[in-house]
């Protein structure tokens, strides 16, 4: 993200915030176009004309809001009538708090608050009282005072005014969602050709993919959230907590903010069942009906409906809410969701906004090999067995080693050649894989437990979709060896502990044990082959030197080679014939399955040396 990129950012900030009379009823309009879209499509293809459909959608919708918020202001109303009444309780539950707690400061200082707040709705009440017909005899007479009578029509619009804005800018809203409804298509297409006319593909998909995205979530969320509030009303009233369709509906308009929303809706009904009893069981009795619903909701309901999630990571979930509340207030709040997956879509179908996709988006950012890689770069073997822990509940250890493990190596080495990895660093890399793979001992144990359960038909492994056959191990012995550095001695130890899965008999040696010239002590106890792994690609010579050597300290060993790159090419072949080897392997699967092969060594050609010329004496010029 370049520093021209984050000014821009700044500035479009900017301007949604000093603009927001304007950009809101935009915003209410655009995602109410998308919540409504459906359901006009859902019409049209009933043969309803397309104006019949698009009325038919907007006044269901502006009906449905105008009765929830006739009901809401209702029971406002009433709750705001009722609650002197639930003063005593709350009074009585926070002194038996104080009493409890006594010498606590903090119990104290809120029951003296409580106690405030009783005396002044006392206070409130009475002067109240004291304002009636009945007591205006038994007051003094009240000071007079002479103020200047105001204009009847300046009085009427300080009245009117501040319902004009609300009421203007609904309609302003309604009338927006209508053309656009209308004019969907039209919209649609000078979109394209504004800023996509030269690739229409991919503005075609981000279209696709923001309508799909958004209006799926506000109509499935507006279902879940409704199935959700409907249990909380009945529990509510069933309870006896009053004004339980306010709690409701209220629920079913908090969950549409992120997080903290479903506990806001569950404060309230809380605090009015902490009011209106004196006893504490129907708090709890409360609290378990939000609980219950909540799990059910999280656990059941979403999953079923949603199928898939909105493509944002939690924490750019609550950022997100952060910031446009921040920008726009309340609704900023509950819009800050849907706004978001328009950025995160954005970010993903156009190259210059990939970073809100990196940064928004729930998608991973690294390949497992990278991540693997970085964690071994830290030196921090505990995260990266916990992530092939995960990886290993649903594939094998050789397909962790064959498109994570080996592949974080590669990496690795390819970092050493170009000199950007100190000594200390590739033994750290070394070091922490050599300690992953001691972590999945056990997992490896566990498999080749499951290998002795069927040992005639071998393991299958999905090796990239492809099911392959290993063959088993069983009396063979095998020797496996880094070729020239630590990180190769991590690979030899990953194929190592794959071929003792197959239960072949495997020792291990480090690349130090190649130079000397006595190869008995590494040939002992009847290995039969070695396999030697070089992520260098460019150790052609280097191999070759050391399968003769090796072949011709035991004419019948079987020698193969393991080498991912050759050349600084991945997966470029390198002929057996080449370096006198028995095979030549580009992956693990290969290596294993050329390492259990029963077949016979190859011999080693004998290398025929030219001989020089004799120089030719010229005669001495006399």
């Amino acid at each position: 993200m370049t520093g021209r990129t984050i000014l821009t950012l700044i500035g479009v900030a900017v301007l949604l915030r000093i603009g927001q009379d304007i950009f809101v009823p935009l915003a209410l309009s655009l995602l109410l176009t998308f919540t409504l879209a459906p359901i006009v499509s859902f019409l049209r293809k009933r043969s309803i004309p397309k104006i019949a459909a698009v009325i038919l959608a907007v006044v269901s919708a502006v009906v449905a809001i105008a009765m929830i918020s006739f009901v809401v202001a209702t029971q406002v109303a009433n709750l705001a009538d009722n609650i002197p009444t639930y003063q005593r309780n709350i009074v009585a539950k926070v002194q038996a708090f104080s009493e409890a707690g006594s010498g606590n400061s903090m119990l104290e200082h809120l029951s003296n608050v409580v106690e405030r707040v009783g005396a002044e709705l006392q206070t409130r009440a009475v002067e109240s009282q004291d304002s009636s017909p009945a007591g205006a005899t038994s007051r003094e007479p009240m000071p007079v005072e002479i103020v200047t009578r105001t204009n009847p029509v300046e009085t009427l619009g300080n009245f009117i005014l501040p319902l004009v804005s609300p009421f203007a800018t609904a309609g302003l809203v309604i009338v927006l969602v209508i053309f656009m409804l209308l004019e969907r298509e039209d919209l649609r297409d000078r979109f394209i050709r504004l800023v996509g006319l030269g690739d229409l593909h991919r503005t075609t998909a981000a279209l696709q993919d923001a309508g799909k995205r958004v209006g799926k979530y506000l109509l499935m969320q507006l279902v879940v959230n409704a199935l959700y509030a409907f249990p909380i009303t009945i529990g509510l009233w069933v309870l006896g907590i009053p004004n339980a369709i306010l709690w409701g509906l209220l629920t079913l308009v908090l969950r549409f903010v992120p997080y903290i929303g479903p506990v806001i809706g569950m404060i309230l009904p809380l605090f009015l069942a902490l009011a209106i009893s004196p006893g504490w069981s129907l708090v709890a009795w409360v609290a378990a009906l939000f609980i219950v619903t909540e799990l059910i909701s999280n656990n059941v309901i979403e999953p079923w409906l949603y199928g898939s999630h909105t493509g944002l990571s939690p924490l750019a979930i609550i950022i997100s809410a952060i910031f446009w509340s921040w920008l726009w207030g309340p609704l900023g709040l509950v819009l800050s969701t849907p706004l978001t997956v328009c950025l995160v879509v954005l970010g993903r179908h156009v190259p210059q906004f990939s970073f809100l996709d990196v940064l928004l988006g729930n998608e991973p950012v690294l390949q497992p090999q990278e991540k693997l890689y970085q964690r071994l770069l830290a030196g921090d073997p505990n995260e990266a067995t916990d992530n092939a822990e995960d990886f290993l509940e649903e594939e094998y250890l050789i397909d962790y080693y064959e498109n994570v493990g080996l592949p974080a190596l590669v990496l690795g080495e390819i970092d050493r050649q170009r000199g950007v990895m100190s000594e200390s660093q590739i033994d750290l890399v070394a070091s922490s894989t050599m300690m992953l793979i001691e972590n999945l001992t056990e997992i490896a144990g566990g498999e080749a437990d499951e290998e002795e359960d069927v040992p005639e038909e071998g393991s299958s492994v999905s090796l990239l979709g492809v099911e392959e056959e290993l063959p088993d191990g069983k009396g063979r012995s095998i020797l496996c060896v880094g070729g020239r550095g630590a990180m190769d001695d991590a690979a030899a130890a990953m194929l190592s502990q794959v071929l003792k899965v197959q239960g072949a008999s495997v020792a291990t040696a480090s690349h130090t044990a190649l130079p000397g010239r006595n190869f008995n002590t590494l040939l002992a106890n009847g290995i039969d082959t070695v396999v030697v792994t070089f992520l260098n690609g460019n150790s052609k010579s280097h191999a070759r030197q050391i399968v003769r050597r090796l072949k011709r300290s035991r004419s019948a060993l079987r020698v193969g080679i393991v080498m991912p790159m050759a050349d600084g090419q991945r997966n470029r072949q390198i002929e057996p014939d080449e370096i006198d080897a028995d095979f030549v392997a580009l992956t693990l699967t290969q290596a294993v399955r050329n390492a259990l092969s029963s077949s016979s060594s190859v011999m080693v050609r004998n290398v025929t040396r030219k001989l020089a010329r004799p120089r030719t004496r010229l005669p001495l010029e006399v």
